[in-house]
């Protein structure tokens, strides 16, 4: 499944409402956030069960704000709207898969 990026509070909103969700919180400009990305993306497309989504934390501040994202990458994971887990930093392909089991 690709990697949605959102763009608005409201679609942000109605992406975490699904099943299970993970969002990457990152910025344009966060070198550890480039090197996420591809890692992020593969993963969407072998965990096809798991909507993924991405947040850039520079245009929707507001929504990093709720969720205390206080440094980026930041990965949270969503049950229907709720955090299920949080995570900090880079992470490698590996530790990702299991993050979102």
């Amino acid at each position: 499944m690709a990697v949605k990026v959102i763009n608005t509070v409201e679609e942000f909103e109605q992406e975490i409402a699904k099943e299970a969700t993970v969002v990457d919180f990152y910025a344009e400009w966060c070198g550890p956030c480039k090197m996420f990305a591809p890692i992020f993306d593969i993963t969407s497309n072998e965990e096809t069960n798991v909507n993924f989504i991405k947040v850039d934390t520079d245009k929707l501040q507001e929504v990093a704000l709720k969720y205390n994202v206080m440094s980026i990458p930041t990965i949270i994971m969503f049950k229907d709207g709720e955090v299920v887990k949080q995570n900090s930093g880079f992470m490698p392909k590996d530790i990702l898969k299991q993050f979102v089991k």
